[in-house]
């Protein structure tokens, strides 16, 4: 017993040599063992109290390490930054006669088969996408605005101007409960796992009863919902909470209170409305190093997949006044009155107000955009129509010809620009016959890449800005994402060998003689259970508040993935935390999706093996 307790304390100073010795002493634990003539028992008096003692040691040694661990992590990375860019500039691709394998906080991520060597066209959005706002300026410049909308055009009290915003706060991949007026975390099997009600945790109980216990399970969809699966969507979530917070003490303060859905409503109208009369756009215009990041790769990315002979093409919502501005700063830092057309030379086609994601179904009027003035121009197909009464239209509409098949770039060879359409005029622009000639990168897993990918069947990149910090802390928590594996072997070992003493209890098979010491036996292993499950409980919520103190992992709930996560698994065939990681790699890399498992090839430890 000296000797096991020993070697247990030394897994503070050998933590690979720990987790084999903890799983060693639990396993002991847990063993049982059969006599021949049907009598059930578990060693004797002593053993049981070795057994008991070496748990006891190894939760204590556990703890400290995986305390140990977390601490780490914490002081590491600041939980809810959203990282920027990489701010200096790497060697690339092209720059390395022999490449090394990107960084993991650059790598690409795979979950289907795609081989570059068949894209004929790439295309980007802009915003969250090419461009990164910096949630420290720009979600608190959106949530101050919102704030002013409600208070001057909807009537709401002037003291939401006393709302202070943490823009750390809220995270992707939560639902809005419009009714109830709760936010929500749900795994892939729709099981509600975080609930809160402004900034009110949830007990399980409270959230069971509302969420998981009913007849019929939610599908936790539009209209009774709403989603925050873009990161535009933080700052109107987070004050979304603020009002039921408000609404909970005094509902008499909102004007004609009617619910929260239908404070939800007016925040939304709100968010609309800076969006239509430019608030946000104009600080933006004004200032974009104070809200948008540099990325010092993004140029050499774009140049390099326009040298491998791809199409690049941009589409966005955001119209040319605002795609103009941004696109600017993003390719040369160039603002005010510097700025010029040049950054037109990096794409094949633009279309700006593509009102994703209808872009991908709905027929709607394409109009050719005047880079001169952002005047519009009705067009046939991509082709300028003449207007009644006029003899021409600007020479440089006019000169850039009519569908992309027989369009004529000039010899400045910049991108015509367009606005509005579908995907029909596009796949024209751009002679492509098939949606799998083509890759669109976005930021929105709804608006850019699952309508994209189920509609169309085109390749899908989605940006998640956030993944760079949770592959970070991840990194930093392998020892405790091993012990959480193992504790949770140990309750299932331990559980079965309870469960097989009550069931010989019941069942009379254990002899009068031995009944004492098996009673005695199934008491220390409740109360080894108990050990290891709270052990077990407490480390668990440790490890999701390295990623987040509030929700936990982004792609994760549990030990299952996200509703999120989830929706990333089936719809976006590459993901990535910044959209120039692209330049880490060959323009022809045939990227392998991973392995599939099942439960039984993770039981047999076929999991960690190559194909």
């Amino acid at each position: 017993m000296r000797l096991l307790q020993t070697q247990l304390h030394s897994r503070l100073a050998r933590p690979s040599v720990c987790s084999q010795q903890l799983r060693a002493s639990l396993r002991v634990c847990c063993s049982v063992s059969s006599s021949g003539n049907g009598s059930s028992s578990i060693g004797s008096n002593s053993s049981s109290s070795s057994s008991s003692s070496s748990s006891s040691v190894s939760t204590a040694a556990t703890a400290t390490a995986a305390t140990t661990t977390q601490r780490s992590a914490k002081q590491a990375i600041d939980y809810g930054v959203i990282p920027a860019p990489p701010s200096s500039r790497q060697a690339i691709w092209t720059e390395q006669v022999w490449g090394a394998s990107p960084s993991l906080s650059r790598q690409i991520f795979c979950n289907r088969s795609l081989n570059m060597k068949q894209i004929k066209a790439i295309g980007f959005d802009m915003d969250y996408t090419l461009a990164q706002y910096k949630p420290d300026t720009f979600e608190l410049l959106a949530h101050s605005q919102t704030v002013d909308k409600l208070v001057t055009a909807f009537g709401y009290p002037p003291e939401l101007y006393d709302f202070k915003f943490d823009w750390r706060y809220m995270m992707r991949g939560l639902i809005i409960d419009k009714t109830r007026g709760n936010v929500i975390k749900v795994d892939r099997h729709k099981y509600v796992k975080v609930a809160y009600h402004g900034f009110r945790s949830l007990s399980s109980e409270e959230r069971n009863a509302v969420y998981n216990h009913s007849a019929v399970r939610d599908d936790y969809e539009e209209p009774a919902y709403g989603m925050i699966d873009t990161l535009f969507s933080l700052a109107e979530a987070y004050l979304f909470m603020q009002l039921v917070e408000l609404v909970d003490k005094a509902p008499g303060k909102l004007p004609n209170f009617s619910g929260y859905a239908g404070v939800y409503r007016d925040v939304r109208a709100a968010v609309d409305l800076c969006h239509r009369d430019g608030s946000l756009k104009r600080h933006v215009a004004a200032n974009p190093s104070k809200y948008i990041h540099d990325d010092p790769h993004l140029v050499s990315m774009l140049q390099m997949y326009k040298r491998s002979g791809r199409q690049l093409f941009l589409a966005t919502n955001s119209l040319w006044d605002y795609t103009h501005v941004v696109m600017n700063y993003l390719c040369g830092k160039r603002v005010g009155k510097a700025k010029n057309d040049e950054w037109l030379r990096m794409f094949d086609v633009v279309v700006v107000g593509c009102g994703k994601p209808g872009f991908f179904s709905e027929r709607r009027p394409l109009f050719a955009v005047s880079t001169r003035d952002g005047a519009l121009h009705n067009t046939d197909n991509g082709a300028p129509i003449i207007p009644l009464g006029e003899e021409d239209l600007p020479d440089d509409i006019l000169g850039r010809g009519s569908t992309m098949s027989q369009l004529d770039l000039g010899e400045d060879d910049k991108a015509a620009v367009f606005q509005g359409g579908n995907y029909v005029d596009l796949h024209q622009m751009l002679g492509v016959r098939a949606g799998s000639e083509l890759l669109y990168v976005g930021d929105h897993i709804y608006g850019d890449i699952l309508r994209s990918k189920k509609s169309l069947g085109w390749r899908t990149m989605l940006v998640v800005p956030e993944l760079e910090q949770e592959l970070a802390v991840a990194e930093a928590t392998r020892t405790t994402q091993f012990e959480l594996k193992m504790l949770r072997n140990a309750r299932s070992d331990l559980d079965t060998q309870i469960q097989r003493l009550e069931w010989a209890f019941k069942q009379r098979e254990i002899p009068p003689e031995a009944l004492l010491q098996n009673q005695e036996q199934l008491a220390l292993l409740r109360a080894e259970r108990e050990a290891v499950k709270d052990r077990h409980s407490r480390l668990l919520l440790e490890h999701h508040q390295a990623f987040h103190p509030i929700w936990g992992q982004l792609l994760k709930t549990g030990y299952q993935n996200s509703r999120y996560g989830h929706q990333i698994d089936r719809f976006a065939c590459l993901y990535t935390s910044h959209v120039a990681n692209l330049a880490f790699y060959s323009p022809d890399r045939a990227y392998g999706g991973r392995v599939d498992y099942m439960a039984h090839e993770d039981v047999m430890g076929l999991e960690g093996m190559q194909n």
